[in-house]
């Protein structure tokens, strides 16, 4: 069984099941968030590398990121638990979300989170956040997306879910809008 097929059983099948591996979805996500920012501060001070910004630059800057990310990835928990799911994959809400955030990306939670995390790296002045581990951090994801959770949707949602994903981009909005309405 790949892990597709292991989310899709899950995200399917019991309550009971999918209340057991919350936690450890949760968990498992709050770690890969330590591990980038801790990472960054280890490689900075291993490497002796220099403070990404000068001063105060680097924080304001920080915050302007990490304040938006926080809040936008805010939203999409919000709109997860009215639909009465969580963010984890493991217990996803029973209908595809299209709506708030999701009307401009697919994936406006992780959006945030490297928002959130690129400002942290700024805010810490911390070169190696911000260049090398949350960009493996977004590849990760990426790569997680495209071979897990996607199919996993696309087995879910069918072609409710190929026209929302054809439509919408993965991570960052379009400029001109969408030219194809959702519910085609």
């Amino acid at each position: 069984m790949g892990l597709k097929d292991l989310f899709h059983s899950v995200a399917t099948g019991s309550a009971k099941r999918q209340k057991i591996l919350t936690p450890v979805g949760l968990i498992f996500f709050g770690l890969s968030l330590l591990v980038v920012i801790s990472g960054g501060i280890f490689t900075d001070r291993l490497l002796d590398l220099p403070a990404i910004l000068p001063g105060w630059v680097g924080g304001m800057i920080g915050f302007l990121l990490l304040l938006p990310g926080a809040a936008l990835s805010a939203w999409c928990v919000i709109r997860f638990v009215i639909a009465k799911g969580t963010p984890v994959p493991f217990n996803p809400p029973k209908e595809l979300i299209v709506e708030g955030p999701y009307i401009w990306v697919r994936n406006p939670m992780l959006t945030g989170v490297f928002a959130c995390l690129f400002g942290l790296g700024l805010m810490l002045n911390s070169i190696s956040i911000v260049g090398i581990w949350t960009p493996l951090y977004i590849l990760a994801h990426y790569i997680e997306l495209k071979k897990v959770e996607e199919p996993e949707l696309e087995l879910r949602f069918g072609d409710r879910y190929l026209n929302y994903k054809r439509n919408v981009p993965m991570f960052f909005p379009k400029i001109m809008g969408r030219s194809k309405k959702l519910d085609d």
